[in-house]
């Protein structure tokens, strides 16, 4: 068991968003294969997970199309799994809150109490500071 960290989802929620999540728009997704972004958004496809790519310097990662903002995904979103300075986290819990996403999902190292405070009080899940790859692994889900 992970120590608990304030607001930070039990192992069993972690759990079953992971299970229940299809579709994971990526914010920051890199097609640079040495960053982290695509490491575990590689990881997260091939466990059948649909990636969105949202960056505005991409065009294509991972074979599917990148989308400039989240506010141009075409498509539901279960979970925002965020790649970007904690600065730019409150502003995309916003655009998390108005496509309908579930679940805000800050990567190792993100910690925005802001973004966590809009997320919630918009009635979403939020994970910070944990990688998704490492919780999927930890979690045996799948």
């Amino acid at each position: 068991m992970w120590p608990s960290l304030p607001g930070r989802p039990s192992d069993e929620r972690i759990a079953s968003i992971l299970r229940n999540a299809k579709t994971i728009a990526v914010i920051g997704l890199s097609s640079d294969e040495t960053r982290p972004s695509n490491h575990v958004a590689r990881y997260l496809q091939d466990e059948g997970y649909r990636i969105l790519p949202v960056n505005p310097n991409e065009t294509k990662v991972l074979g599917e199309p990148a989308f400039p903002s989240l506010l141009d995904v075409p498509e539901p979103v279960d979970i925002v799994d965020v790649f970007r300075r904690p600065e730019h986290t409150p502003a995309i819990a916003t655009e998390a809150l108005r496509i309908g996403a579930k679940v805000l999902w800050l990567q190792v190292g993100i910690v925005s109490d802001e973004a966590r405070r809009i997320a919630i009080e918009g009635g979403m899940d939020v994970v910070m500071d944990l990688c998704m790859l490492v919780e999927h692994q930890r979690m045996e889900v799948g």
